[in-house]
């Protein structure tokens, strides 16, 4: 009888979390305000021929390396950030290397490495869910062979600072370093929130991943942006499919880039929605962990699920993250247009009113 590998076969299953568009959805840190209009009008532009071509990859890395202030030769765009997250993964990790990350963060990170057999070493976040830097750099061993950082992180959107960050390629010069930088765009003025783009040339075990599914809303496009040094980016160009990123997201990328006005008031828009939702949890009296992204996290508790339903039935949708390590009780809000936080607030408000009735 045919059995995959064992890895495989005692993975757990991991669906999508959609669970339901039937209402505002604010529970997968989507964009609210959609894609700039002239992503659009590319789109509406594209030939026949575009469609029925190959894309040509190489293109579209100029562009994003020209943007980023790097070298052609260090960027690998891919299918969304899970596939650069799985290049990496599956180009540097045996079974029984270590996988090093801090809970609660990303999912995928320990579903890559349990499908490729590796041992999860999983650090629990401090009592304040920041990352525990001392713990961190003495859990390293010769048998580390990744270590994963989400920079903001997902669930909480707390940043590191750039400094404690760089101590982590330093101690484990023989691991990948993946600095997940997902929700850079939305980091405010704080130091914590400086890109590590420019360490990759001091450090030849770093990588950087970027998306353009959350500040450039083509989350359905999937897009992602892998860069590190040409050396080690060379070996994943190696296992990477040629023909990975769809010629529609290739057509899209400049006008995406090139908009930087559309970005900027998307941003700006999303960091006073995040100010609005911190404002109403403080008001409440809810715990919440000051966010660099676009979306908060806040604990609810006991009753998180009871919120969770409710906000349903007011036509919002946000994310229960009680499963999340250290995160009991907790609900995550991404972050809605202007217009739609004037209703998202006022449901929370009824929301919270309505479980705290005896």
């Amino acid at each position: 009888m045919l059995k995959p590998r064992e890895s495989i076969a005692k993975l757990s299953p991991y669906h999508s979390p959609i669970v339901s568009r039937d209402g505002l959805s604010l529970d997968l840190n989507e964009s609210m305000a959609g894609c700039s209009p002239r992503v659009l009008a590319r789109l509406h532009s594209l030939s026949s021929a575009e469609v029925s071509l190959y894309p040509q990859r190489e293109v579209g890395e100029r562009l994003v390396a020209n943007f980023l202030g790097i070298e052609p030769e260090q960027v690998l765009l891919t299918n969304g950030m899970d596939e650069a997250l799985s290049l990496v993964f599956t180009s540097y990790l045996d079974p029984n290397d270590e996988l090093l990350f801090a809970d609660p963060t990303f999912v995928m990170y320990p579903t890559l490495g349990e499908a490729l057999g590796a041992q999860l070493v999983r650090l629990q976040s401090c009592e304040d869910l920041t990352l525990p830097v001392a713990d961190f750099l003495a859990r390293i061993s010769p048998r580390t062979r990744v270590i994963a950082i989400a920079n903001p992180n997902n669930p909480t959107g707390l940043a590191v600072s750039r400094d404690d960050l760089l101590k982590v390629p330093e101690a484990a010069p023989n691991a990948a370093v993946v600095i997940d930088e997902a929700y850079f765009e939305f980091c405010g003025a704080a130091l914590t929130c400086r890109t590590m783009i420019p360490d990759l040339a001091r450090h030849p075990n770093l990588f950087v991943a970027r998306t353009f599914s959350k500040a450039y809303g083509l989350a359905g496009l999937r897009l992602g942006v892998l860069t590190g040094a040409a050396e080690q980016i060379d070996y994943l160009r190696r296992l990477s499919l040629p023909f990975n990123v769809n010629a529609v997201a290739l057509a899209c990328l400049e006008e995406a880039l090139a908009d930087r006005a559309f970005l900027s008031e998307h941003v700006a828009q999303v960091k006073r929605g995040r100010e609005r939702l911190e404002q109403l949890f403080e008001e409440l009296g809810l715990r919440f962990w000051p966010s660099q992204t676009n979306f908060v996290l806040v604990r609810i508790g006991v009753k998180a699920k009871a919120f969770v339903e409710s906000m349903q039935r007011r036509g919002v949708l946000v994310r229960d993250s009680s499963a999340n390590p250290g995160c009991d009780g907790c609900v995550r809000v991404t972050v809605g247009t202007p217009q739609q936080m004037d209703g998202v607030l006022q449901a929370i408000r009824e929301a919270i009113t309505g479980i705290q009735r005896p």
